[in-house]
């Protein structure tokens, strides 16, 4: 059957060589599905450069990597990321030294690549400062969520933290308000102050925020419901909670 190339099929790496190769040259690389059980020289040579990088990466069986590619992989297939990864300590100083009041976004484990691509384009549109992800557990940054994004995830950092937990604790340290979004909260969104300096949290569609980033957060949010649902999708309750941000600022200047 003829294979239709698919726009990820560009950003599409295999053979343990060609990954090694890609590392070497500081490619920008998403996430790694490598064989279980291979064990030759060259994954020898392939590991510590993996781990040295903090390169998500995840073993599976041989089926799983012959069905993302029909080409000889090896046992190693990953993907090239959409966009260049920054770190927030190298961002959130700059923008203090620009004089802006910094608003940034903390998603922790938004997994669906169309809602990355849609909260990113939100979070454009409402001048957020940078987006903050986990590096494992986080949608893949691929051509889906550029596409869904409308281009957004070009002009906006994203950076990949390897651990989202101390990076909160640097943005209430840098001075940042941490504002969470949750059905637990007792406060709206429209009763806290959002014209300081600010990072909001959202969660993931299933289970919400991680208890030990709630416990870090400032203040706990959420947004009157009046139907059946109990919660909104997590692009659209992102939008809302963004441009409350967008009102009270305009209101102060």
């Amino acid at each position: 059957m003829f294979h239709k190339p698919r726009e990820d099929d560009k950003m599409l790496l295999f053979g343990t060589r060609a990954v090694i190769e890609a590392i070497k040259s500081d490619k920008e690389i998403d996430k790694l599905f490598l064989q279980t059980g291979v064990n030759n020289e060259l994954f020898r040579e392939l590991m510590p450069l993996v781990k040295e990088r903090n390169i998500p990466f995840q073993y599976v069986p041989i089926e799983k990597l012959n069905r993302l590619t029909g080409k000889n992989h090896q046992g190693v297939v990953g993907y090239l990321s959409a966009v260049t990864y920054q770190k927030i300590e190298d961002v959130l100083p700059v923008l203090f030294e620009q004089g802006k009041v910094p608003l940034l976004l903390v998603l922790d484990r938004v997994t669906d690549v169309r809602n990355f691509g849609a909260i990113s384009r939100s979070a454009e549109c409402a001048g957020v400062n940078a987006i903050i992800i986990p590096s494992r557990g986080s949608a893949q940054v691929n051509a889906d969520a550029i596409k869904t994004s409308a281009g957004a995830l070009h002009k906006i950092p994203v950076c990949r933290e390897d651990n989202l937990k101390a990076s909160i604790e640097y943005l209430k340290e840098s001075g940042l308000k941490i504002v969470a979004c949750t059905e637990k909260a007792e406060h709206y969104y429209f009763d806290t102050d959002l014209s300081v300096p600010t990072a909001i949290i959202m969660g993931s569609e299933e289970d919400g925020i991680s208890g030990e980033y709630l416990k870090r957060a400032d203040e706990l949010i959420k947004i009157p419901m009046q139907g059946q649902i109990e919660s909104l999708n997590v692009s659209v309750a992102t939008g809302i909670v963004l441009f409350e941000v967008i009102r009270q600022r305009m209101k102060t200047h």
